[in-house]
């Protein structure tokens, strides 16, 4: 299972939601460059970046900190955020990113999501952002009735492999990640995901592990390195079995 440090940019800085809110932020980094330079140093095989403005307003608005990155560290990027037309994905793929995460304009733009995998195949990817076991789409501040099962049949239906599983009502939270449903999530899934939401410790990362779901690949953290509560060299450990 591979560790995904998160840097979520907002107003060109590295920040942290709680539960999906704008209004809930917390700034560590003035400059994603440094979050993203200090998560390779400690051991990062590779990084997921989110523009949180992008997300907010439906195109990118921090592409040029993601090509910073992508210059500046010898790791791939998962980039998301605002990516809602075939330009969009094609301009995050110039600047940097090995792997596009789709939100929205996945499900309300079959014809988009179709271009972009017939396009860009296994780099792409697509967020499923759940509250309660349903779907929320535009940067989480739209709440759907959708169960996510029924949104894995429908993109699996349209060839996708890839998805990013996001808990917003663990986000930011650090309570714990929601594992009955990222066990559910995975039962009810023919492809890959990662998981995101909650993680505050490292039996939080061993817990995931246990769940010994093999489509289950790995874990974004944030706030908990941010917040020092574990090293990335220690989640490293914890994750590669070796601890």
């Amino acid at each position: 299972m591979i560790l995904l440090p998160a840097i979520d940019m907002l107003d060109g800085k590295a920040v942290r939601l709680a539960k999906g809110d704008f209004d809930a932020k917390t700034v560590y980094d003035a400059d994603p460059l440094e979050a993203a330079k200090r998560w390779v140093a400690g051991g990062a095989r590779r990084l997921h970046v989110v523009d949180l403005d992008g997300a907010r307003t439906g195109e990118p608005v921090n592409l040029e900190h993601v090509r910073r990155i992508a210059r500046a560290v010898d790791v791939p990027l998962q980039v998301g955020g605002g990516l809602r037309t075939i330009e969009a994905v094609d301009a995050a793929i110039e600047a940097g990113a090995a792997r596009v995460v789709l939100g929205t304009a996945a499900f309300s733009d079959l014809e988009f999501l179709d271009e972009a995998v017939e396009r860009y195949g296994e780099r792409v990817s697509v967020s499923i952002d759940a509250r309660a076991g349903r779907l929320a789409t535009s940067g989480w501040t739209e709440q759907t009735e959708i169960p996510v099962e029924d949104v894995v049949e429908r993109m699996r239906s349209r060839g996708v492999r890839r998805f990013v599983y996001s808990s917003i009502d663990r986000d930011g939270t650090m309570n714990g990640p929601d594992l009955d449903r990222a066990r559910r999530f995975a039962q009810a899934l023919q492809g890959s995901f990662v998981y995101s939401g909650g993680i505050s410790t490292l039996d939080d990362l061993r817990a995931l592990v246990a769940l010994r779901q093999v489509n289950l690949s790995g874990v974004i953290v944030g706030k908990a390195l941010y917040e020092r509560r574990f090293s990335v060299p220690d989640a490293l450990a914890v994750l590669d079995g070796k601890d």
